[in-house]
């Protein structure tokens, strides 16, 4: 099976941080927020998790993030000299709203159960062993990529999505926010205390690039109105970006499906890279020509076709072709336009790491 074919130049954060400021960088970087374990173990000749946890998966819900460690870091930044990606990264990504469970121990609340006021009294909100749980292990990336000339991206906050998909349900969440907002409110409200000091640290630990991640679209657009959405979301999520914004340490924003309507938004909070351009609600080339000068784009690359269900050389083609579009000007981070799943194909896999260094040079 083909594997990962020489390219030039060493992972280095300065590029991939250049790329999210609009400054000249000498290939398009690239960068993959998950990577399966049976990818991993194929590139590394050993099983060492996912690039998001070692025992669970964090991309699949809170649920099977509980009890969940980030992948080692020594195995992570392995990965990333063998495939020429420039950053770790490193998740809390769901707000750790809890309770106590039937059997008495604690856990994530998960069955979409917190349906009015009082409901609220059976939550245990998170604190500073939460806090501290995180901080630990973004101490421990930061010290291991020092001075490897590899940068730690810190992912977290999804505080809207927690809500819709596991503590309230998505259509009683629309329904709250319609009827009883100041208790959706209440509860954004607090979610955002706790990020807004989890970051503070982050940032204050050292990471180099800050990825908030909070899916509020379909492929047609918002599931609330943009204008409400702005009411609801903005004031609190403002607070999460503010310890990165005062440190001028790049912002990452992630939502699948067509967030359009939210760039200007996203802009004036200090987002300076948008990720990942889901092909299921965007036209790549029509995005490039809009937003192309003023943000970085991310990925775009479906993992449908070419990535699931085509061969090696339609993934070369569909690279190539993205390249002729989205390299131009910079401002460019080639990757997938969800993640890198198990069932994606290993060959199209490192056919797509190999295209991009094949077409990305500047």
């Amino acid at each position: 099976m083909p594997g990962i074919e020489p390219y030039a130049g060493e992972p280095d954060k300065d590029r991939f941080i250049a790329a999210l400021r609009g400054e000249r960088t000498d290939r398009v970087p690239h960068f993959e927020i998950l990577i399966e374990d049976q990818h991993v173990q194929k590139l590394l000749g050993r099983p060492a998790g996912n690039t998001l946890g070692v025992g669970g998966d964090p991309a699949k819900g809170a649920a099977a993030a509980e009890g969940t460690r980030p992948m080692y870091p020594r195995d992570y930044l392995e990965l990333c000299r063998i495939i020429g990606q420039d950053v770790i990264a490193l998740e809390a990504i769901w707000t750790p709203i809890k309770h106590l469970r039937p059997d008495g121990s604690v856990g994530p609340i998960t069955d979409r159960s917190i349906k009015t006021r009082t409901d609220l009294n059976r939550i245990i909100w998170p604190g500073e062993a939460d806090l501290n749980e995180r901080v630990q292990y973004i101490k421990e990336y930061v010290d291991a990529a020092r001075g490897t000339g590899i940068g730690v991206v810190f992912l977290c906050a999804s505080i809207f999505q927690t809500l819709y998909e596991f503590v309230i349900g998505l259509n009683d969440c629309m329904v709250m926010i319609m009827e009883e907002r100041e208790l959706f409110e209440e509860m954004m409200s607090r979610s955002a205390d706790y990020y807004a000091e989890l970051t503070r640290r982050a940032v204050e630990a050292g990471i180099d690039v800050l990825f908030c991640a909070d899916d509020f679209a379909l492929k047609t657009g918002f599931f609330v109105r943009p204008q409400l959405f702005e009411k609801i979301w903005r004031p609190y999520y403002d607070r999460i970006l503010a310890p990165a914004r005062e440190a001028r340490t790049p912002i990452m924003f992630h939502s699948d499906g067509n967030i359009d309507a939210g760039i200007p938004m996203l802009r004036e909070m200090g987002v300076s890279a948008v990720h990942p351009m889901d092909p299921s609600g965007i036209d790549y080339r029509d995005f490039k020509k809009r937003h192309g000068s003023s943000l970085t784009l991310f990925g775009n690359i479906d993992i449908t076709w070419p990535l699931v269900q085509g061969t090696p050389a339609d993934v070369e083609r569909d690279v190539r072709d993205h390249m002729d579009t989205l390299k131009p000007g910079g401002r460019w981070v080639a990757a997938s336009s969800h993640s890198i799943v198990n069932y994606i194909p290993h060959e199209n896999f490192t056919a797509m790491i190999n295209a991009i260094h094949k077409y990305g040079s500047y």
